[in-house]
């Protein structure tokens, strides 16, 4: 009986022994898998980009990181350079950010007698059809004084290093310029004819947007033989547009070429007031007392230039910071380049080769490893939400809206860039367990069709969102 007792104290003992986890096997709680380092490989991610079909033929560089480090986690060729297309508009971004302040530079001017002198910062809003601005507008027709002197500022030539000549009348190449109007472009708004036998008829209808340019378009008598080439067309060396005739309705948008002549006289127009050239003298010891209108909020133009990928606003973006570098007698892109590489940007691992502020240029070189660095020092230094709502958004805004969509809302947060053969998106995406991950996914002269491209893209980050 002693021994029976002893043996039943001995078996309870054990039993409590046990940790309390063991006894509830059946509902095992949920577990994050824990962070992927450097040294911890990724089979899975290897095999998907080796054996790809649609990544097979063409040079592929892949880096991911998380978003509050430094150090990449995994890397596919990410040391190697990359034509990076639109993507190099984030070095544009994070420029600015550190050359100009949270409200844009308008306009410089100085009040001398009755004239009052002005100049251009290279801000691209003034009666922007996109991104409209009317402050320097109504500071301008405001003014009391009788003439207004448009005085020209030394600039970056009108198309940067490496730029295809024969895109001048693409929407995606207009000029750059001190003083932009209209985004330096004409919009047209075609109207098809309507026969009279089905209705009472009505010839085809042609809206020019400004209406300065009305005179210097003409409306061809049948649409152009051969594939189609746009809806308009602009002869090379000249303001002369022949617009096309079409079955639709249609909206074309066309860069013109810019002069101070010209810009005198679409100022005169849309002012209504006499605008003639000058030279900037201004003398401060006579009481020549040189101000800076403020203009939009730089989010309003940071997110319209990252969400749409707009050429002409990252451009122009780049010649407002030359205003806050060195001497401000001039505008020019090179300067801003040398100075954020020598200093804000002096933290990436590879140096850029970098020649404009779009990306437009196949000069431009970037590794993925300085991508995805840039992307983790700008999530250091701007808050979490508002560095999101700037970019594209997967299913939501921008370049992403038809692709990456999910019912539980966005997931990934990225910049495009894409030129001929080359194909490019690098940002944020939150996998599934929670954590944000910085990715640079480089795909240069490829051969296929950029859907096959993008949707290989679009299906290795699915996996990459599911599996960490």
């Amino acid at each position: 009986m002693l021994l029976r007792f002893s043996l039943l104290l001995l078996l309870t003992a054990w039993s409590l022994s046990w940790p309390p986890s063991c006894s509830r096997q059946s509902h095992p709680s949920p577990t994050v898998p824990p962070p992927v380092t450097a040294a911890t490989p990724l089979p899975w991610l290897d095999s998907l980009l080796t054996s790809a079909p649609g990544l097979r033929r063409h040079a592929v560089g892949l880096s991911l990181a998380y978003a509050d480090s430094t150090r990449p986690f995994y890397d596919y060729h990410a040391a190697q350079y990359f034509k990076p297309a639109s993507t190099l508009k984030l070095l544009s971004f994070y420029a600015a950010l550190h050359l100009l302040p949270d409200t844009l530079p308008s306009l410089r001017y100085f009040s001398r007698h009755d004239t009052l002198y002005f100049q251009g910062t290279g801000d691209p809003t003034f009666l922007h059809p996109d991104v409209p601005s009317r402050r320097a507008y109504a500071f301008l027709a405001a003014r009391p004084e009788r003439v207004l002197a448009y005085c020209e500022l030394p600039t970056a030539p009108a198309y940067g290093p490496g730029w295809a000549w024969d895109d001048y009348r693409y929407y995606f190449q207009p000029e750059r310029g001190a003083f932009p109007l209209y985004g330096n472009t004409v919009r047209f708004y075609y109207v098809p004819a309507v026969p009279a036998r089905r209705r009472p008829g009505r010839p085809a209808r042609l809206q020019v947007r400004p209406r300065a340019f009305a005179p210097l378009t003409s409306l061809a008598p049948a649409p152009a033989p051969g594939p189609p080439q746009g809806h308009v067309q602009r002869a090379l060396l000249s303001n002369s547009f022949v617009a096309l005739p079409a079955p639709r309705r249609w909206v074309d948008e066309v860069p013109y070429r810019t002069s101070r002549a010209l810009l005198c006289r679409l100022l005169g127009d849309t002012l209504r007031r006499r605008v003639v050239a000058a030279a900037w003298r201004p003398h401060p010891t006579r009481g020549d007392a040189i101000r800076t209108l403020p203009g939009l909020p730089a989010d309003t133009l940071y997110r319209r230039m990252l969400r749409v990928s707009d050429n002409f606003l990252a451009e122009q973006l780049l010649l407002m910071c030359a205003t806050r570098v060195g001497y401000r007698d001039s505008l020019s892109t090179g300067r801003v380049i040398r100075e954020a590489r020598r200093t804000s940007l002096a933290f990436l691992p590879d140096a850029p080769v970098w020649v404009d502020g779009s990306g437009l240029s196949p000069l431009n070189l970037l590794t993925p490893r300085d991508l995805t660095a840039l992307l983790g020092r700008l999530h250091q230094e701007v808050p979490e939400h508002r560095l999101l709502s700037l970019l594209a958004s997967g299913g939501g805004s921008g370049t992403l809206r038809r692709r990456y969509a999910s019912a539980g809302g966005p997931w990934i947060w990225a910049k495009t860039g894409t030129l001929r053969h080359d194909l490019n998106l690098c940002g944020y995406l939150r996998t599934r367990s929670g954590r944000l991950v910085a990715f640079a996914f480089m795909n240069n002269n490829h051969p296929t069709s950029s859907w096959a491209v993008r949707n290989e893209v679009e299906r290795v980050l699915g996996q990459v969102r599911r599996r960490l």
